[in-house]
């Protein structure tokens, strides 16, 4: 007599529908996101991008082009980057000689304002 493998238990439950663990957008909404919230927060955003294109307006009117303000913004965002690393070495070297970090800028010959 040959035995089956599976449980008849088991068989039942593979016809069952399947229910995927993943939430497809649809019963997102469900979770308290409802459609006044969606579009209240698009409204915001057109504003952002309508404030932004004013703030940009006076530099295009002095002849900057969209790239030239990439570039210069891309290059203050690294400057600032640079900027933090100073500032976190002299932290910890201030930490490790037992002083603040106002007392190091002279010995660096920086400006406090630095």
């Amino acid at each position: 007599m040959l035995r089956s493998r599976t449980p008849t238990g088991i068989l039942r439950n593979c016809n069952a529908r399947f229910k995927s663990p993943i939430q497809s957008p649809r019963s997102s909404q469900s979770d308290g996101v409802n459609k006044e919230d969606l579009l209240r927060e698009i409204e915001e955003l057109k504003q952002k991008d309508l404030d932004l294109d004013r703030e940009i307006a006076p530099f295009l009117a002095e002849g900057y082009s969209l790239e030239e303000l990439e570039k210069h913004i891309s290059l203050l965002h690294e400057y600032n980057d640079i900027k933090d690393t100073g500032q976190m070495l002299l932290g910890k070297l201030a930490m490790i000689r037992g002083v603040t970090t106002k007392e190091l800028y002279p010995q660096f010959d920086l400006e406090l304002t630095d």
